[in-house]
């Protein structure tokens, strides 16, 4: 049993281990966006950026879906609602930055993110998929960039996320075309990093996770932070990070750790070839 579970209001945190498992629970609503589960992020991300013995965090669905995207009976219901306020173009920009604000805390946060996606991964969905470092998907798994069928553009950081996974020109036709995409079309476009069949999926995501426990903390977690800056950062800036990072790095505990094991001759903590998790 997980050595702590804490109940939000429309998912579930378990922590076990060093891994976190952030499980989205409105299967009756294929997990919509809600803005109970909007909240359960910005709750669990706070759970898991204070507790130092997270090493990795897996994000999942539940019912045979990873999320569906925003919740539209909720966006009938504000706009069938009397308040002009709550209609206007500048709530609906309000509501999206507030939205943006746990995204990025996802994006950048310093432990390995897992997206372990069953079903389909629709909309906003897909955005939260591609805010993680990997995505496992099963084999029913669809992806779909669905916002032009009902006449809006990407969001959730999909401008940032997406091109990056698969090119800009592929990224224009998904956006543009907003196609359903398979598990298989999505390993082979680059941004599913392995495919599992439904009922062993959510186990080998674990399994994928618990791989990262025994790495150095301070090193993963600055190698992503500047992995997150390459695309838009001179070289100039992004060698000055570097070293500044490294700097860091080699005076975290690991590193002496790890120097000492090598010349001693002893297996490193972390080696990925060698572990299976």
């Amino acid at each position: 049993m997980p050595s702590d579970i804490i109940p939000l209001r429309e998912s579930q945190l378990s922590i076990e281990d060093g891994v976190a498992l952030f499980t989205h629970q409105r299967p009756a609503a294929r997990n919509a966006l809600s803005m109970e589960l909007r909240a359960d992020y910005r709750d669990m991300l706070t759970h898991v950026e204070n507790d130092r013995s997270v090493r990795a965090l897996v994000l999942t669905g539940s019912g045979g879906s990873f999320c569906a995207g925003g919740d539209l009976k909720a966006v009938k219901e504000r706009q069938a609602g009397n308040d002009p306020e709550q209609r206007s173009a500048d709530a609906m920009r309000r509501r999206l930055q507030s939205l943006h604000a746990w995204v990025e805390r996802l994006r950048s946060l310093e432990v390995p993110v897992i997206a372990a996606v069953d079903g389909p991964a629709v909309g906003a969905g897909f955005s939260i998929a591609l805010a993680a470092d990997f995505i496992l998907a099963s084999t029913r798994a669809v992806f779909c960039m669905s916002f032009a069928k009902i006449g809006l553009i990407p969001d959730l950081g999909a401008f940032h996320f997406l091109p990056r996974a698969v090119g800009l020109p592929m990224a224009k036709e998904l956006a543009l075309t907003a196609r359903r995409v398979g598990a298989a079309e999505g390993r082979q476009l680059g941004f599913v990093h392995a495919l599992h069949e439904p009922e062993t999926l959510l186990p080998e995501a674990m399994r994928f996770a618990r791989r990262f426990i025994a790495g150095p903390r301070e090193a993963m977690g600055l190698t992503k932070s500047l992995m997150n800056k390459s695309f838009e950062t001179s070289y100039a800036t992004l060698a000055e990070l570097e070293c500044n990072a490294q700097a860091v790095a080699a005076d975290a505990p690991y590193h002496g750790a790890a120097v000492e094991a090598f010349l001693r001759g002893e297996p490193l903590a972390y080696d990925w070839d060698r572990t299976t998790g």
